[in-house]
């Protein structure tokens, strides 16, 4: 029987000085990390760029088929793809944990590797956070802290009529991906005796459970001297990333239907559930991939990387918010993404 040892046995601070007592810093910019009342970071003259995310067990993962290690992983990348939006460079993280008791010392480790394994590929530091106990359930709050440059920040409020609409990546394979493993969970439900078939799914299935961060792409506009007009990560499908660029920056778009990159496997995956993989692309979420625009005179440097597609471009705002069908009919692009509350 595996070893269980139970959280109350160490007490907050033995806790903490546990799941912390490896930890190395790899940016010069901490100061201080765990270990204090609070971390210090200085970013030398860059400006510091901060995002958060909560993510609670039951509405954001479900740990009947999420492995702690790939939650631990994910939990560090869905926002350090929210600082690569900003066109900046993660440096360091917080991350408060709440927990019930039903979960020993041992699950923790397995979540905190993934952690460590998202830290230490994307060169970040864990500076601080909390843990406390929960009435049920997991709950995540992680804290990440980048730097940029002023002159290269981007932000989703300065798209122009003319600009370039492109994506990273291939999108909605995670969201193919969930519906795999909800179905695989009710089967499991309903008859534990049958084992789970993802036969051939690995592809969709590591894009919902293990996604990454387009860090990539970030690096390829820096060495091209890119810089984005309007930029944002896709977190709630491409349709409702889009209409965000538009209404902040005020402008109108045209979407071309067969410019949108879907990958093969997430086609078959998708065929599979009688469901259009144009749909899951739009509306799908938890993709990671950046939105952008750019200026046309970039576009000569675009072709250079095989992971950016041009999906489109924008217009005067009175043109309105329009996706081109492969039939060549154009309708209003509206948002049916993930919608936290509903």
């Amino acid at each position: 029987m595996a070893l269980r040892t139970e959280i109350s046995s160490l007490g907050e601070f033995g806790l903490i000085n546990h799941l912390t007592k490896n930890i190395e810093h790899q940016n010069v910019s901490t100061i201080v990390g765990v270990g204090d009342d609070a971390a210090v970071i200085d970013h030398f003259g860059k400006q510091t760029v901060i995002t958060t995310d909560l993510l609670i067990e039951g509405v954001h993962f479900d740990l009947v088929y999420t492995p702690l290690k790939h939650l631990g992983y994910k939990s560090v990348i869905v926002n350090l793809s929210d600082i690569y939006a900003m066109n900046a460079t993660p440096t360091q993280i917080t991350l408060s944990i709440g927990f019930s008791n039903r979960f020993s010392l041992e699950a923790l480790d397995e979540f905190y590797d993934g952690v460590y394994a998202a830290c230490s590929e994307y060169g970040v530091d864990l500076v601080g956070g909390d843990t406390s106990s929960s009435q049920k359930g997991f709950i995540i709050s992680v804290t990440a802290l980048g730097e940029v440059l002023p002159e290269k920040i981007v932000k989703r409020s300065t798209a122009k009529p003319g600009d370039l609409l492109c994506c990273s990546g291939d999108l909605g394979a995670a969201y193919v991906g969930l519906l795999f493993l909800e179905r695989e969970k009710k089967i499991f439900l309903e008859s534990p005796e049958v084992q789970p078939d993802l036969e051939g799914e690995k592809y969709v299935i590591s894009k919902l459970l293990k996604p990454e961060a387009r860090k990539d792409i970030i690096r390829f506009f820096e060495e091209q001297d890119i810089v984005p007009t309007a930029m944002m990560d896709i977190s709630d499908g491409l349709s409702s990333e889009i209409l965000h660029i538009c209404t902040q920056s005020n402008v109108g778009c045209r979407l071309y239907e067969e410019k949108i990159p879907v990958a093969d496997d997430m086609k078959k995956a998708a065929y599979k559930f009688e469901i259009d993989p144009t749909a899951c692309a739009l509306s799908g979420g938890e993709d990671y991939e950046l939105l952008f625009t750019l200026a046309q005179s970039d576009y000569d440097k675009l072709v250079l990387n095989e992971q950016i597609s041009v999906i489109g471009y924008m217009t005067a705002p009175e043109e309105g918010r329009k996706i081109i069908t492969k039939g060549g009919n154009l309708h209003d692009i509206t948002a049916q993404g993930w919608n936290a509350f509903k």
